[in-house]
């Protein structure tokens, strides 16, 4: 099937937007305006606060420029959203993706921002990896790549959240600063 959109009625919508073609990298963070996209999964927008607050200490990011919580962790977002992003983030980190549609959705909301010339950071936990990849190959970039992590994040500590995105810190800096596939 060519480009389309995961339906749970097994119907198809075509994407008009190129595949495989990630937003333009500039190498690093500094002075880039951070959007963070929680997708209300419990301990997602800690570990998304987290991980802002750290790209401005260590890497020189401007600001965390816009937080949105979407309205349904299962959707992905619509061009409204990422225009709204486009207007005031230069870099999107998104998640966490701890279940199944959660993960597919969030797959679909960092090819929705890469395709929009948005780097995008994806964080879904390893136990829904083959839902990421579904999702990935039905928006037409199979090879897109996301950060994993383990399984579960709903249930972790905040001083555990805070953990695990220090050490995730890496990944997520080098999907937003290279070409990763």
């Amino acid at each position: 099937m060519p480009n389309a959109i995961l339906d749970p009625t097994g119907r198809a919508e075509e994407v008009s937007s190129p595949a495989g073609e990630l937003a333009p990298r500039r190498g690093d963070l500094a002075g880039l305006r951070v959007g963070l996209l929680d997708n209300t999964k419990h301990n997602a927008m800690l570990f998304l606060q987290e991980v802002g607050r750290l790209l401005v200490s260590e890497h020189g990011a401007a600001e965390v420029s816009i937080v949105e919580t979407k309205k349904s962790f299962s959707v992905p977002v619509d061009e409204e959203i990422v225009e709204r992003y486009r207007g005031v983030a230069d870099i999107v980190v998104t998640g966490v993706g701890d279940c199944g549609s959660c993960s597919a959705a969030a797959v679909a909301d960092g090819i929705n921002f890469e395709r929009a010339g948005l780097p995008a950071a994806v964080v879904l936990t390893d136990a829904f990896a083959t839902t990421g990849k579904m999702m990935a190959t039905m928006q037409g970039d199979p090879d897109y790549a996301w950060i994993t992590t383990e399984h579960p994040v709903a249930v972790l500590e905040p001083e555990q959240v805070h953990e695990r995105a220090r050490r995730l810190l890496p990944e997520i800096t080098r999907s937003l600063t290279e070409s990763v596939r």
